[in-house]
C-alpha cells in the first residue's frame, strides 16, 4: 500500500477513535479505497439489513367490470379509506412500542452501512459495546417516534380523493407505500428528528460516526441522508412504518374475506375478481 493510502487509512480509524488501537488490530485493516469500491453499490440501494425491498410492481388488476360498475365511486374510495386505516392501525400498533423495531428481524435497524463496514475492526479494539449500544438506542428512538406519526397518517387517509384511491387500487405493491410517503414524508421527519436526537446524543459513537459521515458525504463515501445518525435513523423508520401499512394493505388485497368490514370485502373484492 502507498504512504497515502497508510494515511488515509489510520484517518479514517482515527475519526471512530481506533487510532489508538492501530498496532492491535493491524491485521484487520483495511484500505479507503476499497471501502470506497464496496460501498458503491451498497450506499446507492437500501442499507444492508433494512426492511426487504419491495416486489417489482405488478400490473393493475383488471377486476370485475361488473362488480366494480356496481360501486359508486363514494364507496369504493370509503373501502379503501377503511382498509388504509386499519393498516395505519396495525402499523403504528406494531412498530410504535417497545421492541417494535429491536424485537424483529424484518423490522430492526441496523448500524448504518458504514460502520457496519467497521464492525469487524471496532469488535476487535474493544468498541463492540459502544456499536451495540448505538443500535439499541437507534431502534428504540424509532419505536419512540413513530406513535407520533398516527394523526398525520389518519390524516392523509381522511384526505384522500377518488382520484388516489383509484390509483392505489389499481397501482402496484408500491402505491400505498409511495401514497403515504408522498403526503406524509416531509412532515414525519420535522416530528421525528428531535425524538431520535433525544435518544441518540449523549453517545459517543453517534456523535463520531456524524463527525466522519459528515465529511465522507462530501467524497461521495456516505449518502446524504446517511450523514448523520439521527437523519439515518428517521428514514429508516419512515421507511418501515410505510411498508408496513402498505404489507396490511396488500394482504387484505390477497384475501378480502378476512377484512373486518364487509365495505373493505366488497371493494378489495371486486378490484381482486
Amino acid at each position: 500500500m502507498t504512504g497515502s493510502g497508510v494515511r488515509r487509512r489510520r484517518a479514517l480509524l482515527a475519526a471512530l477513535g481506533l487510532g489508538c488501537a492501530w498496532p492491535a488490530v493491524r491485521a484487520w485493516s483495511f484500505d479507503l479505497g476499497q471501502v470506497r469500491q464496496q460501498l458503491g453499490g451498497v450506499l446507492q440501494g437500501i442499507a444492508p439489513g433494512s426492511a426487504p425491498a419491495p416486489a417489482p410492481a405488478a400490473p393493475g388488476p383488471g377486476g370485475n367490470s361488473a362488480a366494480l360498475a356496481a360501486l359508486s365511486n363514494s364507496q369504493v374510495g370509503q373501502g379503501l379509506k377503511d382498509a388504509l386505516g386499519r393498516g395505519v392501525d396495525v402499523a403504528v400498533s406494531t412498530l410504535g412500542r417497545p421492541d417494535g423495531f429491536w424485537g424483529s428481524p424484518k423490522w430492526r435497524i441496523p448500524l448504518p452501512p458504514a460502520l457496519q463496514q467497521l464492525s469487524g475492526v471496532m469488535r476487535m479494539a474493544g468498541m463492540g459495546a459502544q456499536a451495540d449500544a448505538l443500535q439499541l438506542a437507534m431502534n428504540r428512538a424509532a419505536e419512540a417516534a413513530v406513535p407520533l406519526a398516527r394523526e398525520l397518517l389518519v390524516s392523509a387517509v381522511r384526505q384522500m380523493s377518488f382520484a388516489d384511491a383509484k390509483a392505489i387500487l389499481t397501482g402496484g405493491n408500491r402505491s400505498v407505500t409511495d401514497y403515504f410517503r408522498q403526503k406524509t414524508q416531509a412532515q414525519l421527519q420535522r416530528r421525528f428528528l428531535p425524538i431520535v436526537h433525544q435518544q441518540t446524543r449523549k453517545l459517543g459513537l453517534a456523535q463520531q460516526y456524524d463527525r466522519y459521515a459528515g465529511q465522507a458525504a462530501r467524497f461521495g463515501l456516505v449518502r446524504q441522508d446517511q450523514a448523520s445518525v439521527d437523519q439515518y435513523v428517521t428514514q429508516q423508520a419512515l421507511d418501515r412504518l410505510y411498508q408496513a401499512i402498505g404489507d396490511e394493505e396488500q394482504s387484505i388485497r390477497a384475501d378480502p374475506a378476512a377484512a373486518g368490514s364487509a365495505l373493505v370485502r366488497r371493494v378489495f373484492g371486486a378490484v381482486g375478481a
